[in-house]
């Protein structure tokens, strides 16, 4: 098939029925990956390209980061970074053993948002965030504590977001207490659903839709 269309196949195995797109660089052939029968072509269409924003177009929330640290899971980085790029954030940090760009894994997810957004790599996220707070950055650490605040009450009435790095931690054992003492406050989502806590990617792009909501500051 040529390389800008996209095809829709469905298996003619009749105790299968898998309807699934091909498209170039798809993991998937022409034969039916759960059966591997035979297949035929129900829809064929130019494939559609995302496009990017003129950058003088750009909406970019210039003094609004994010610090990750010691996320575990190289998909779930990726996918903040295509988060962070739709949000406007300027910045991304990574910190302890989170996985970088240099890994294909977050590249996969982050489908070339990694080369959009500035990051940096960083050992210990405690002592860049004592630095950033010397740089009179406000910190709003995202974890769930008896004292924690919803995010989208975080701020006094009539203040305006500047300088703000909003930190997201471990999958498990979530922000390091270290740097929740420090934090100029601790935010959360409010959840009405049994669990506790949101997949991490899916939090801070949440997070990240309400920060962008907020009154935003011009300095």
């Amino acid at each position: 098939m040529s390389p800008a269309l996209l095809q829709i196949r469905v298996c003619q195995n009749p105790d299968c029925g898998l309807r699934y797109p091909l498209f170039e660089s798809s993991t998937f052939g022409e034969r039916c990956p759960v059966c591997l029968g035979q297949t035929i072509v129900v829809i064929e269409q130019p494939l559609t390209r995302e496009k990017e924003i003129d950058d003088d177009n750009l909406p970019i929330n210039s003094d609004i980061c994010v610090l990750l640290d010691n996320i575990r899971s190289a998909l779930n980085v990726g996918s903040i970074f295509r988060s962070a790029d739709g949000f406007g954030f300027h910045h991304i940090y990574l910190c302890g053993v989170t996985p970088t760009p240099e890994s294909a894994e977050v590249c996969k997810s982050a489908v070339g948002a990694e080369q959009l957004v500035k990051w940096s790599a960083h050992k210990n996220a405690f002592e860049l965030i004592e630095f950033l707070k010397g740089q009179d950055y406000k910190i709003w650490a995202m974890e769930k504590t008896q004292n924690s605040t919803p995010i989208h009450s975080a701020m006094s009435a009539g203040e305006k977001l500047n300088h703000l790095v909003l930190v997201v931690g471990n999958e498990v054992s979530g922000v390091d207490p270290g740097i929740l003492d420090i934090s100029d406050c601790v935010v959360y989502l409010p959840m009405r659903g049994h669990k506790r806590s949101f997949n991490v990617a899916v939090a801070f792009a949440v997070a990240a839709q309400i920060i962008q909501s907020l009154p935003q500051s011009n300095n």
